[in-house]
């Protein structure tokens, strides 16, 4: 009987567990498990004369991480990542709370305008913007026709040009958090504020800007992180000028044909990833606005 009872009591407990759990796991170790730690594993691996990967331990591949070509590399995605999301917060912020203030009518035709960049490729777009950029675009001969400018203006190919597509591409990802936050206002705060004869500016400071914070954090954590790797971005608009980290990680496997080289630099933007995610933790960021 106790063995009956205790076979049956799996059945109807363990079993309907396995079966919701062991699909997901099963998709986990095989999405994100075994990827990741081949691509630790081969960090650690050396290349042969005909860049072949051979399985000895080394350590080199992050030696040559800490050299100067590769720390001017990274000064200088960090730098275009800070500037990146600066841009996204001046942008966003005020869009962001234009959405949360309109009627109801309004605020779905504003939001639907945050989400249309969604649903087309983000390569195609930023081609767009080289060819209205270029030397023949769009923008040179508009200016040209009005007498603005003699020659066409060079606008391809510089950093502030990679920007310009990073903000393009990633504010999307700082709108829809600052929207959220601040649609969770509370009117009477601000209401009080008021009552108490603060400033507008004193109130957006005081209050607003505090308790929209999480907002700002998450946003940013989401701008920041994806901007070191979208090498496409630098590639198209930059021409090879501003490189950031995920220009490395393609080339060593495309062109340099370095695989562990390329594993080691993913595994710097990795641990660059969890990092700025445990600082946003430790801040009181909520992960589920993160989609963690």
């Amino acid at each position: 009987m106790e063995k009956a009872h205790a076979k049956h009591q799996w059945r109807s407990n363990t079993l309907p567990a396995l079966l919701t759990v062991g699909p997901v796991t099963l998709v986990l170790v095989l999405l994100v498990a075994i990827p990741l730690i081949y691509v630790v594993v081969m960090s650690f691996c050396s290349i042969d004369q005909y860049y072949n990967v051979q399985m000895q331990f080394t350590l080199d591949n992050y030696k040559r991480l800490v050299s100067a070509n590769y720390l001017k590399i990274y000064a200088q995605s960090i730098m275009i990542a800070f500037v990146t999301t600066l841009l996204c917060i001046l942008i966003g912020y005020p869009f962001s709370y234009m959405i949360a203030r309109t009627h109801s009518k309004r605020k779905k035709l504003l939001y639907m305008l945050v989400i249309i960049p969604f649903w087309t490729n983000s390569l195609i777009r930023i081609y767009g913007w080289r060819t209205f950029l270029g030397t023949n675009g769009w923008l040179n001969t508009a200016l040209q026709f009005l007498h603005l400018t003699k020659e066409p203006l060079d606008l391809l190919y510089k950093q502030g040009t990679t920007v310009l597509g990073m903000v393009y591409c990633l504010i999307p990802f700082m709108i829809l958090p600052l929207y959220t936050a601040i649609e969770k206002l509370d009117g009477s705060l601000l209401e009080a504020s008021a009552d108490l004869g603060a400033k507008p500016a004193v109130t957006f400071v005081k209050v607003i800007l505090p308790l929209t914070s999480s907002g700002i954090f998450s946003g940013s954590i989401m701008v920041f992180i994806p901007c070191l790797g979208y090498f496409f971005v630098s590639d198209i608009l930059g021409g090879g000028n501003s490189d950031v980290i995920g220009n490395l990680i393609e080339r060593q496997f495309q062109s340099g044909n370095n695989w562990p080289l390329g594993a080691a630099l993913s595994i710097i933007l990795i641990a660059i990833t969890l990092i700025l995610v445990k600082l946003y933790q430790r801040m009181g960021g909520d992960m589920d606005s993160l989609g963690v």
